[in-house]
């Protein structure tokens, strides 16, 4: 029997407040629902436009409990009503402590559960070490439409043991909401390239297709590149934008074709984890 999940990408441009945001994310999400998707990616933290450029106090304030925070009450709404899963990325405050977060709301509505990101970057443009603490939930998949689907988020997708490591628990699909594009310290750096290579990769040698979600458009000193993408498990791209499309990216995965591949090339059956100790030691 034929083992399918249609799953989305979509690609927008996210200047803020936070009302026009949800409200632009949402519409394409019925778009993509319309086109048959069952879980559809937005972008990373797509309440409002990437605040982590600048260190600012003030901003801690956006934050908000999960089950309180507007982008997560939006598609949760939107979920249930469409009867698709959103993987919701979003700025959570717990207590004193703040993550970025994503929600994997369900079918129903429901938050089926949270992933926190694991890997915080800090670098000039990109300073989330100052508003996020390492995640501290472990890595996550959830069964969703016949499916098992792991995630990352941004910085998450350039480590392959993350992937690894949802695949070990059984994933079949990757997602990475993703909020990335200029490099203030270098004009000339273009890593949307990298980008891209890098999850392919994980595609490849994890035998499984890999859906990534970015925003495009100048935030401050930032110009976010897009370059969404649907990958095969061969890391072929499937579905694709460049870097200046708004819109959402719809493919239909054959899951049996996947796992067949996955079986024959036997990366997982070939694996010699009494050899990979040095990988859990701090350099």
């Amino acid at each position: 029997m034929t083992r399918t999940l249609s799953v989305a990408a979509l690609q927008l441009a996210l200047p803020g407040p936070i009302q026009p945001n949800i409200d632009a994310v949402s519409a394409f999400v019925e778009e993509a629902a319309e086109k048959g998707a069952q879980v559809i990616l937005p972008p990373e933290l797509f309440e409002g436009p990437y605040f982590c450029q600048v260190e600012d106090e003030a901003l801690f304030a956006t934050a908000y409990p999960t089950t309180e925070h507007p982008s997560v009450l939006a598609m949760q709404a939107l979920a249930a009503k469409l009867k698709v899963a959103i993987p919701t990325s979003f700025f959570e405050r717990d207590g004193h402590h703040y993550y970025n977060t994503l929600a994997m709301i369900g079918p129903d509505g429901g938050i089926m559960g949270t992933y926190r990101k694991s890997h915080i970057p800090d670098g000039p443009g990109y300073e989330e070490k100052y508003y996020f603490r390492p995640g501290n939930t472990g890595f996550k998949v959830w069964d969703i439409f016949g499916a098992r689907i792991g995630v990352g988020v941004c910085w998450d997708q350039w480590y392959p043991e993350c992937a690894r490591a949802v695949a070990l628990m059984g994933a079949e699909v990757l997602f990475y909401p993703t909020a990335i594009g200029s490099e203030p310290y270098d004009a000339e750096l273009d890593t949307s390239r990298m980008w891209r290579r890098a999850m392919q990769g994980h595609a490849v040698s994890n035998c499984m297709p890999v859906v990534a979600a970015n925003r495009i458009g100048a935030e401050g000193d930032a110009n976010f590149y897009g370059h969404s993408f649907i990958s095969d498990e061969w890391g072929d791209l499937t579905q694709e934008y460049g870097a200046g499309e708004s819109g959402v990216l719809v493919e239909t995965i054959d899951l049996n074709r996947a796992a067949k591949h996955r079986a024959g090339m036997g990366f997982f059956r070939d694996r010699r984890p009494q050899l990979y100790g040095r990988l859990t030691e701090d350099i």
